[in-house]
């Protein structure tokens, strides 16, 4: 009899174990789902802070990229008030490189002959440049070339040019 009793003990146990592990399992899977929800969308908002102006979802082989290289440009910067250099002119001085995407439409009406329009594109650039001070630009290096892209799509109207490289870049005054 005694024997019976532990086992019907051990068998309400077990019922009573499976029962409570069930509603555990039940309440972590809800919260594990709205967890994983939580860490897609910071993934997605993560992303599209990551993405520049003009790019595309797909990758562009350096195969399918040609690269037109300008010469070398000095642009005035915007005078910055909060400077103590007692309002000297300040310069920036880079060289830049526009990435075209050889399959894209734009790039058969426009890329082959876009040194016939590189004073267009150097006015879009310095436009652009010489709206900032030189702190906002050693800032923000990548937000300018994101501006400059923008405004060489818009001057192209098409968006063949699909990145800008800024380098050797040098401040003076």
């Amino acid at each position: 009899m005694k024997k019976n009793m532990l086992t019907v003990l051990i068998l309400a146990l077990l019922i009573v174990n499976v029962v409570l592990t069930s509603v555990l399992m039940v309440s972590v899977m809800g919260t594990n789902q709205k967890t994983s929800e939580l860490v897609n969308n910071i993934a997605t908002v993560m992303r599209l802070e990551l993405t520049q102006p003009g790019e595309s979802g797909q990758e562009i082989s350096l195969e399918d990229t040609a690269v037109y290289n300008l010469t070398t440009m000095t642009i005035p910067l915007a005078s910055d008030p909060s400077a103590q250099d007692g309002g000297v002119q300040r310069y920036i001085q880079f060289d830049a490189a526009l990435s075209m995407n050889m399959n894209s439409d734009g790039y058969k009406t426009y890329g082959e002959t876009i040194a016939d329009r590189e004073s267009l594109v150097k006015d879009a650039i310095s436009s652009v440049v010489s709206a900032h001070t030189e702190s906002e630009c050693r800032a923000d290096l990548e937000g300018l070339k994101a501006e400059i892209l923008q405004a060489v799509q818009n001057l192209f109207q098409s968006d063949f040019i699909y990145q800008v490289a800024i380098s050797e870049v040098k401040f003076g005054s």
